[in-house]
């Protein structure tokens, strides 16, 4: 009989919980004295810093499950999952003996076949919706999206691209074109890179008369741009399903079922970003699946691996041979600890029963979330799909003038009192890991809601 592509394993479903009346537990101030000491050395070397480290700049130790441990000894209940990465919880039994398998037996053949890789490809076709079966393997999610757009280019013969304001796509060239600019990515983004708006159902540009977006004014709008600001040559729409960076922005629910029908009246291909998004952040494999729409070409990433770097670009039938076409391979995309990762992610996310777990913990979240709201004033907004939630704070509710200090001050001092996030502005982000039971995710939230109830107060709300 052939050897199985990984080990199995035997482990404790609740491996991963969170004893809390231990956790958070905090030690000393926070950041504490040893990671403000190890920083600083490694700052006076290691540049580039995110916005997330420059607020709080902690040094991890180690995590297990749905917790982090910092070298000051302090614990923490994360809401982050890296940043929307560790999915399955730090270090899941399954993913990290699947990767230390092959670690010790084969590491990297480029981009021949192996065990694992079949096994891999076989179940990604699997659970991928539709006739998405055509795939390539990479280490980031910023390569999974150029390969998406050199994709289309060989699929179309076109070489223009349309994406949305506010989305992020990565930091190469190609990716960053797709994606709102910044002097210190590129003076300009690549020709035939263009950016036009999204619905917003909390910030609408345009608007039925009962104030929800007006999905065809938008439809509209992108018919008359494509006409006057571009050379007609559009090759694809690249778009996230919901924006992560821009601060989970759930598009209204007819979005993306009107803009398939428009882009295939155009021979446009749809581009589904869900580095972020796909492998259940949401509650499904994919996002897009919660409006039933197929898109052409989906790119994954993030919780692929649980943190693992492997990434993937995946393409429907009609299209995938044109992967021949771009000298699609890469030096370490598709490497056995890559797959075995994924594959046990995979595994995984079906042996938990995760995506039902995930949809359950958004419901959950956003009852929790819509009480926040009804009680602080500086709550504008708030949203949940799955394990993918928001909360907007604002100066007014009638104005709806962000609140950047408001949300600097709830995210360092929720993190002050243990919990490990990800700021964004005057949006709260969080992403706490799908394996999450109840009583963890409302003491998370609990947090949150008591930061933002002590830094309205500071501000006179």
């Amino acid at each position: 009989m052939p050897e199985a592509p990984i080990p199995e394993v035997d482990y404790d479903r609740d491996w991963c919980r969170a004893d809390l009346s231990a956790v958070p537990r905090l030690r000393t101030e926070v950041p504490g004295p040893e990671s403000r000491r190890m920083h600083a050395a490694t700052r006076e070397v290691y540049r580039g810093l995110s916005g997330q480290v420059r607020l709080f700049p902690v040094c991890w130790s180690r995590g297990s499950g749905v917790t982090l441990e910092d070298v000051d000894g302090n614990r923490y209940l994360d809401f982050s999952s890296g940043i929307y990465v560790t999915s399955l919880g730090h270090c899941h039994p399954k993913v990290s003996e699947a990767v230390s398998h092959w670690a010790r037996r084969l590491m990297n053949c480029h981009d021949f076949t192996t065990p694992v890789k079949e096994a891999l490809v076989g179940k990604v076709a699997e659970v991928l919706p539709g006739d998405l079966c055509g795939m390539q393997m990479y280490d980031s999610g910023t390569v999974a999206v150029e390969a998406a757009i050199r994709l289309c280019r060989a699929a179309t013969g076109k070489t223009e691209f349309l994406s949305g304001f506010m989305d992020f796509h990565g930091k190469s060239l190609g990716a960053v074109s797709c994606a709102r600019m910044n002097p210190m990515y590129a003076p300009t983004r690549m020709p035939g890179f263009y950016m036009v708006p999204r619905p917003d159902t909390y910030r609408p540009l345009w608007t039925r008369p009962d104030g929800s977006p007006d999905t065809e004014a938008y439809l509209a709008y992108y018919d008359r741009f494509i006409a006057e600001g571009t050379t007609g040559q559009v090759a694809a729409f690249v778009l996230e399903p919901i924006q992560g960076w821009a601060g989970t922005i759930v598009p209204p629910d007819d979005f993306f079922g009107k803009l398939r029908a428009f882009c295939d009246e155009r021979g446009i291909l749809l581009v589904a970003d869900e580095v972020l998004t796909g492998m259940g952040r949401t509650g499904k494999w994919l996002c897009m699946e919660h409006w039933s729409v197929l898109p052409d070409v989906v790119t994954l990433g993030k919780g692929f691996g649980n943190g693992f770097p492997v990434t993937a670009c995946v393409a429907r039938q009609a299209i995938r041979d044109r992967f021949d076409r771009i000298s699609a391979s890469s030096s370490y995309g598709g490497n056995p600890m890559a797959c075995a990762a994924a594959l046990a992610s995979i595994q995984v996310i079906e042996e938990e029963d995760l995506l039902a777990n995930s949809a359950r913990l958004g419901e959950i979240a956003l009852k929790r979330l819509e009480r926040m709201k009804a009680e602080h004033a500086i709550v504008g907004d708030v949203r949940a799909r799955g394990c993918l939630m928001g909360v907007e704070l604002v100066k007014d509710r009638a104005t709806k003038e962000p609140f950047d200090e408001a949300g600097r001050r709830v995210y360092v001092k929720a993190f002050r009192k243990g919990l490990a996030w990800i700021p964004a502005g005057h949006i709260l982000r969080m992403s706490p890991p799908i394996v999450m039971n109840e009583a963890e995710l409302l003491a998370g939230l609990d947090i949150i809601d008591e930061a933002i109830g002590e830094t309205a107060k500071e501000l006179g709300y």
